[in-house]
This record gives C-alpha cells, structure tokens and sequence, in this order.
C-alpha cells in the first residue's frame, strides 16, 4: 500500500490525484490517526486471514467484486456512493484479492485528504468515526474480502453536523487525542 496526500486538483478521481512531488505519508501519521494494514500475499493467504481475522475479533466475511461486471446495472451509482465522503460505525475492513483502487481518508486536525492506493494483498484496516471514501483506479477493477466484527454491514453516514456529533465519531476522535 502507499500513502500520500491527495493533490484536490479537479479531474477523474480514478487518477492518482499525486502532488509533484508526491508528499508521501508515513506509518506514524496513519497510526496516529488509527488506520492500520498489513501485507499478506494472496497466494496462501487463507491462513494468515484466518489467523488475522482471530487475533482481531472479525468473526464473518465475504467477497466483494466492484466492476461493471460484478455490479451490473448497479455498477456506476455504488461508485458514485462509494465516492461521497462518509464515516461508518464499526470498522471498514478490507484485503484485496485482485485489481486495485484508492481510499481517501480525512487527516485530524488537518482535514487532508490521505489517499491509500491498494493492490492485492493489502489488508486495511479504516477505523469506525473517520471520514473516508473509495474509488477503483484506471483499471476499473477490484476484488476484496470483507471482514467483519459482528454481522456483515454497511451502513455510510454521509458527513454532516449529524455526524458530527455521532457517538462514534466522537469516540474516534477522542481515541486519537482530539476534542474534550
């Protein structure tokens, strides 16, 4: 996985959105604002997810293939929502499989954008309370696994003055040395 911060130049979002020079993100800067991930070669990867998904606590998953074959009909507006900026209330995990796409997640205090591109192999772990959003890349493509806590779920809270205040958003953000 790299991480850099996105460049807000208007354009496809499925481009790299890469300042010149690129300004590169380090591990520190996403501990600190609790994303986390790990590298695990897809082949043989059962194991290890296994193991991972154990040690984490994520008792059920499943696959998800966004592409115009995958999606269908479907396939342009998911992208759309995907795209909004939004925050969940538990956490979004997911390990790549095939093909490859960016998240965007917002930096506190900042309120930077930190692009996360993603290829196979990766496994990201995005924390509840933080705005992100996802799109594919050029190749339009992207396999993942799905892990999750509790029963599988998806619910985006859109940013807004709701969320705001949002209990996981608040508890996200105390977790990360922010607000009272």
């Amino acid at each position: 996985m790299r991480a850099y911060y996105f460049d807000n130049i208007p354009g496809d979002q499925r481009l790299p959105h890469d300042y010149v020079p690129s300004r590169p993100v380090s591990n520190a800067t996403l501990s600190a604002i609790n994303v986390k991930y790990w590298t695990i070669p897809v082949v043989d990867h059962e194991p290890k997810i296994d193991a991972l998904a154990k040690e984490q606590g994520y008792k059920n998953r499943d696959l998800i293939n966004v592409s115009k074959e995958g999606m269908g009909e479907i396939y342009e507006q998911k992208l759309k929502t995907f795209f909004e900026e939004h925050m969940h209330e538990d956490e979004e995990i997911r390990y790549v499989l095939s093909g490859s796409g960016f998240f965007d997640v917002r930096e506190t205090p900042t309120d930077e954008w930190i692009r996360l591109a993603v290829e196979p192999g990766d496994l990201l772990v995005i924390p509840a309370g933080i705005y992100h959003r996802f799109t594919l890349d050029e190749r339009n493509k992207i396999q993942a696994m799905r892990l999750f806590q509790d029963e599988p779920k998806w619910i985006p809270h859109n940013r807004s003055d709701e969320t705001e205040v949002n209990p996981h958003r608040v508890d996200y953000l105390r977790s990360i040395g922010v607000g009272a």
